[in-house]
């Protein structure tokens, strides 16, 4: 296939690049490098079918630009974001701005270059939604605007996901749509705007405090960005689900059922460390922040072929040996 990859040079989007290549596909990256990190690449440098549009996925002549390098182009696969949950309550406006203006133009040329088209949204399209696992019939449940900037994200990625529906519906676009539920693994951020693993493993680091909102007891589903990825890669080649079933407008869970608490987290993250970082409590935590997140995954299973392994202690060894090495 002829790939696009928006946001390639961030974290989902380097690994999912780097798979692309792997297995014979051509990518071209537009990035603007915002959040992203030409490092980040630099395992592409020199592949064959591998090029790098530096500029902004919200501009159309980047992606005509990328077309050109390609030769015509057969999916595109967008995850250009702003992510980072101090950019949701700093920034809302921006982060509504970004995802939604560098979705409108990436939707508009798939549809108008018939391309395939994969929308990575995220499991915080269902806002405060308290019922697990979530499925594709969980609804999306958001607290008063006035109250926080915390939704702005998973509003933006929502919206999104209706945004395709729509175009599948009356476009004929063949889009999909996966949401990967708290990816982790080498090149993660680690700074004030970076996710949570990422966060505790660097301050492990540095032995400076980890803070917990609260008592830690809410929960996420920790998915090795690899396997993460591959869902991700395994939406956009497939022609048909392995089960025969259309895929325009399917959506996908991607992320591992085993749900574990920020506490839980924070304990191993120090038990595989040796680190003396101590834990502090924060009574107040991020206002909006969801107390459980489990993905049902059977639609992936059933539809993609697609189950995640990875232990949670054996990925976070690996992120710690990689986070050594880059000293």
């Amino acid at each position: 296939m002829r790939c696009i990859v928006t946001g390639g040079a961030g974290f989902l989007g380097s690994y999912l690049t780097e798979q692309l290549v792997m297995m014979g596909h051509s990518v071209v990256v537009i990035d603007d490098m915002f959040r992203g990190k030409k490092k980040n690449l630099e395992g592409c440098k020199g592949m064959d079918g591998y090029y790098l549009v530096m500029g902004d996925a919200a501009n159309r002549a980047n992606y005509e630009k990328a077309a050109d390098k390609l030769g015509g182009v057969d999916c595109v696969y967008h995850l250009a974001a702003i992510n980072g949950t101090r950019w949701f309550h700093e920034r809302p406006d921006f982060v509504i701005q970004v995802n939604l203006d560098t979705l409108r133009v990436a939707l508009d040329f798939s549809i108008t270059r018939g391309a395939r088209f994969v929308f990575t949204s995220s499991p915080e399209a269902f806002g405060e939604q308290p019922e697990m696992p979530l499925t594709n019939e969980s609804n999306s449940l958001f607290s008063p605007a006035a109250k926080h900037g915390r939704h702005s994200y998973g509003a933006s990625k929502y919206l999104g996901e209706i945004m395709v529906q729509h175009a599948v519906s009356n476009s004929s676009l063949d889009a999909r749509i996966v949401r990967p539920f708290n990816a982790y693994g080498p090149r993660l951020p680690g700074d004030a705007y970076g996710q949570v693993t990422g966060i505790f493993l660097e301050k492990c680091h540095k032995g400076t405090p980890i803070t917990i909102h609260g008592d830690g007891s809410q929960t996420r589903s920790f998915t090795w960005v690899e396997e993460a990825v591959e869902g991700i890669r395994l939406a956009g080649e497939l022609e048909v689900g392995i089960d025969g079933s259309n895929l325009a407008g399917a959506a996908f869970n991607l992320g591992n059922t085993e749900e574990v608490s920020i506490a839980d987290l924070a304990n191993l993250c120090l038990e595989i460390t040796g680190s003396d970082s101590e834990i502090y409590h924060q009574e107040v935590g991020h206002p909006g922040d969801s107390r459980r997140r489990k993905p049902d995954i059977s639609e992936s299973e059933r539809v993609l072929g697609w189950t995640p392994n990875q232990s949670l202690e054996h990925g976070l060894r690996s992120c710690w040996r990689w986070l050594q090495a880059e000293e």
